[in-house]
């Protein structure tokens, strides 16, 4: 291929996904190519944009796939790689949010504060809703609990109103306290509506966790909303990824392409220990605040104002495992979100968690992940890091 391949972006620029994977598409052409890029609204006038194709186009990358979009590309024989969480074209290449381990970390997440009933508010007519829940229910049998499900009818989506009456009285029959997860932060924000409608306080007797990490929904709601962040930046980088190995190969067989959630961001929705013994709380709270300064089971014990057997006995109890267990627990979190957001080296990591040496703080990480930090970060980080001025690519900037 002579010059700088000249590569499509269709996306909708007002769309907070959309954004991010344009930073993520920014952050792989910035390091390893030379594409020229042209950044396309998704607009299906037909002749407009076969026109554009047809002008030595080399390949693209689009979150706004229509059937129309895929017709072109095939006729053009231009590769695309579709971001949308509709089905898989037959031969698109498809780059999306694992939406199995999205509904595994909200159900691992709840399980982790101590919640004993569970419900999951979905959609069954969409695949990307029925992964999301089926990813909850077996996290949260997996914890030896089940869960209760509502599904929200096309009808009841259709009407604010009904959808959130028919939560709410789905809510009044469930146990208390319980940590409902919504498919996505739409209805999560309806789940926060008819829980105040059926007058259930939030997070004390009803938690609510969202999916998709939505700024708009999720910090300017009345009470901030706790939701999975899919990793639309991470997305957008694969996508690019993906589209310069075909064209390096000139391949022109697609792949189906999972990217790992990001993770958890808590906020006051979900902000709730669910566990009937104070010290317990009290031990947990005084864990997630200084596991990684080094802390001891010793040093737990007076904010818990019990012995250490007893202790031990109410964590096994109410988390399944010990105090010890649970600062471990959270040091390894910690590493992990060093690990995934940064660049620092590993020595310093171990610093930063507690650990007085690299070589335990590896061994630790390792018996509880599976995996080595080192092989961690290589699959959750991509190989350099983006600044906000790199949305200039979602502006339409060419690179030569």
């Amino acid at each position: 291929m002579c010059g700088a391949a000249q590569v499509m972006l269709v996306f909708d620029e007002r769309d907070a996904d959309s954004v991010a994977m344009l930073r993520g598409i920014a952050s792989y052409v910035q390091q390893f190519t030379r594409w020229n890029v042209v950044v396309e609204g998704p607009t299906w006038v037909t002749a407009g944009l076969f026109w554009k194709l047809a002008q030595g186009c080399s390949g693209v990358i689009s979150r706004n796939t229509s059937i129309a979009l895929v017709e072109m590309c095939m006729e053009l024989e231009v590769p695309l790689v579709d971001l949308d969480e509709s089905p898989q074209y037959e031969g698109v290449s498809k780059v999306r949010t694992d939406n199995v381990a999205l509904g595994v970390m909200a159900g691992e997440y709840l399980l982790d504060r101590g919640f004993r009933s569970f419900g999951v508010v979905g959609c069954t007519g969409h695949g990307w809703a029925r992964e999301r829940a089926a990813g909850f229910v077996e996290a949260v049998r997996l914890g030896n609990r089940e869960v209760s499900t509502f599904d929200l009818e096309q009808d009841e989506e259709r009407s604010d109103d009904m959808g959130v009456r028919a939560i709410a009285d789905w809510l009044r029959g469930l146990p208390k306290p319980v940590g409902v997860m919504a498919c996505d932060d739409r209805r999560a924000s309806r789940v926060l509506e008819a829980a105040r409608l059926a007058g259930h306080m939030v997070p004390e007797e009803v938690a609510v966790l969202g999916i998709g990490n939505d700024i708009a929904r999720c910090e300017l709601a009345p009470l901030p909303l706790s939701s999975a962040d899919p990793g639309a930046f991470l997305v957008g980088y694969r996508a690019a990824e993906h589209l310069a190995r075909r064209l390096a190969e000139r391949s022109t067989v697609p792949g189906d392409i999972r990217v790992e959630p990001a993770g958890i961001v808590t906020r006051r929705s979900t902000d709730v220990l669910a566990i009937p013994d104070r010290a317990v709380v009290a031990a947990i709270r005084h864990i997630a605040e200084h596991a990684c300064e080094g802390l001891t089971v010793s040093e737990v014990l007076p904010h818990a104002s019990v012995s250490r057997a007893q202790l031990e006995k109410k964590f096994r109890q109410h988390l399944g495992r010990t105090p010890q267990a649970e600062i471990r627990r959270v040091q390894v979190a910690r590493i992990r979100q060093l690990l995934a957001e940064s660049d620092l080296p590993l020595k310093s990591i171990a610093e930063l968690t507690g650990f007085d040496y690299m070589e335990y703080m590896c061994v630790a990480f390792r018996r509880l992940t599976g995996e080595t930090p080192t092989a961690f970060r290589k699959r959750h980080q991509p190989r350099g890091r983006i600044e906000a001025g790199a949305v200039g690519l979602a502006q339409g900037a060419g690179h030569p």
